[in-house]
């Protein structure tokens, strides 16, 4: 997302204020970034808590995505309205509620409710906390305030899945939103004292309400439709018919609206530009892979291959290293080298990663998870960078905030989707190998069957002995399965080079792009 110029207005922050006000919004940044990712490890404990299956355990991080996408674009509209310091203040402050409130939840819907509420209020707070950092710098600073900035939105997915796994491990689950509430009472502090006499004019703007209603409508029940798609047998069930229809008619009737209204909630017509329509599409597609197996990864750690949620977030968090080695390097680089190249070049590693990870065993030691793991900084550090400058590209400085607003949305329902899709047909898939992997057992042959007279020979019951073997059955099926999702994300991360190269290279500058960091989220 390209940043917004500095505003005109009160002159740049000093001294202690200024080290104040950075370390305040970088400190509410990191914590709405973090609670992305940190939640990730601690679904099998939240879902053995709560009492459901690890794939409705999913619905906190795909809810949480989906209300944050959903409030992005309205972020423009609330700013004229409330000031962008108010805003933000308030915005952490109801983060901080709706973290506690997450803590306490009894039930799985009331957990998904309230983490609807904090996805609501997390959809604003990293581009105004962008916004304010860089009316505080002098001009010729902007760039120095955007890269502290965007460290805090790398080092955070590193940190999360470390200190989800070790608070799940060692306190209890509740406790990964606990922690948001002193953080974010801090920067809600620190933001306020400083900030309170800088804020931007409030003035009356219209709103499109049926088109963000109809938005609602269609992204929620599309969202219902693949969360609860496996569990309701699909197309079976007359819900999951409903909510397809819902989901149709409503996107639909929101594409004619939004289309013909003066003041739309989204500006669609930007898709009539080449660069961003592919940019866009390449950049969500694969956001949405990424994210998938971002989630899957912890999952069968945990479920199949004996890992604690410590050690499943140590296994994960080292995909940070080289993103934040790398980035700075790319930021500088973005506008003399040809963005489509460097897109490629991440597709080329992320395919790479998923390849690796394709050829994962019940053997598969940390060692072997943690290579791919690394690498794939790499290919986060030339991802999000690279695609944000082509689809923002041509883009008139007055519709930017409409492009940024429009492609975050995109991206991070695509995110949530990814996530829905990846874990069910992880389920799927290894339905099908459970199947073909019983057959030879029925007939008293294979290594199975081999276990199982093992089994019994050593004095466990026909029962017994048939529950281990069943164990053994399951984690082969899911890590196969894991393995033919790793293998299919590879190959469409293969095909999305096309998309790259369907976009027209920006004109060479002197220098870096000033872009969004907070992508990497």
């Amino acid at each position: 997302m390209s940043a917004p110029a500095p505003p005109a207005g009160p002159r740049p922050l000093q001294g202690t204020a200024l080290l104040l006000g950075t370390v305040s919004l970088s400190l509410a940044t990191f914590m709405n970034v973090l609670d992305s990712s940190i939640a990730n490890v601690s679904i099998p404990a939240i879902a053995g808590d709560l009492g459901v299956s690890p794939a409705q355990g999913t619905w906190v991080i795909t809810s949480f995505g989906v209300a944050n996408a959903i409030s992005v674009p309205l972020t423009g509209w609330l700013v004229q309205r409330l000031g962008a310091v108010r805003l933000f203040v308030w915005c952490v402050l109801l983060f901080v509620l709706t973290s506690w409130l997450c803590g306490f939840a009894p039930s799985l819907e009331w957990l998904v409710a309230f983490r609807v509420a904090q996805g609501l209020v997390a959809g604003p707070m990293i581009p105004l906390s962008q916004t304010l950092l860089m009316a505080s710098y002098p001009r010729a600073k902007v760039g120095t305030a955007l890269a502290l900035w965007g460290m805090t939105t790398l080092v955070a997915p590193v940190v999360g899945p470390l200190l989800g796994g070790w608070i799940t491990d060692n306190i209890s689950w509740p406790w990964i939103f606990y922690i948001n509430v002193p953080v974010g009472l801090l920067a809600a502090g620190l933001t306020w004292g400083i900030y309170r006499h800088r804020d931007t004019p409030v003035r009356r703007i219209p709103i499109d309400a049926v088109g963000l209603g109809l938005l609602v409508v269609w992204v929620g029940a599309l969202q219902l439709m693949l969360d609860k798609g496996k569990e309701l047998d699909w197309f079976a069930s007359t819900e999951i018919v409903v909510l397809g229809l819902v989901a149709l008619v409503g996107f639909a009737v929101f594409l004619v609206w939004e289309l013909t209204d003066r003041h739309p909630v989204v500006d669609l017509r930007l898709f009539a530009r080449r660069n961003f329509a592919f940019g866009t599409l390449a950049l969500s597609v694969a956001y949405g892979l990424f994210f998938g197996n971002v989630v899957l990864m912890p999952l069968w750690l945990q479920q199949w291959m004996g890992y604690t949620a410590t050690s499943a977030g140590m296994a994960l968090a080292p995909v940070g290293v080289f993103a934040i080695l790398l980035t700075p390097l790319v930021g500088r680089q973005v506008g003399r080298w040809d963005p489509r190249r460097m897109a490629t070049f991440a597709f080329l590693v992320f395919a790479l990663v998923l390849w690796m990870r394709s050829q994962f065993t019940v053997q598969t030691d940390l060692a072997h998870v943690l290579v791919p793991t690394f690498i794939q900084g790499v290919a986060m550090a030339f991802f999000f960078i690279p695609l944000t400058t082509l689809l923002m590209s041509g883009i008139p400085p007055e519709r930017v905030p409409s492009a940024a607003g429009l492609s975050s949305f995109v991206r991070i329902t695509a995110g949530a989707m990814g996530t829905s899709i990846a874990t069910t047909l992880w389920d799927d898939r290894a339905a099908l190998h459970h199947a073909h992997l019983t057959e030879p057992l029925v007939q008293g042959q294979g290594v199975f069957a081999q276990t199982l007279e093992s089994l019994q020979a050593a004095g466990l019951s026909p029962e017994q002995a048939l529950a281990q073997v069943n164990r053994l059955i399951d984690q082969q099926a899911y890590t196969r399965a894991a393995d033919d999702i790793f293998s299919v994300s590879a190959w469409i991360f293969l095909s999305l080079i096309a998309l790259a190269w369907m976009t027209h290279r920006p004109a060479p500058a002197g220098g870096g792009a000033a872009v969004d960091a907070g992508g990497a989220h």
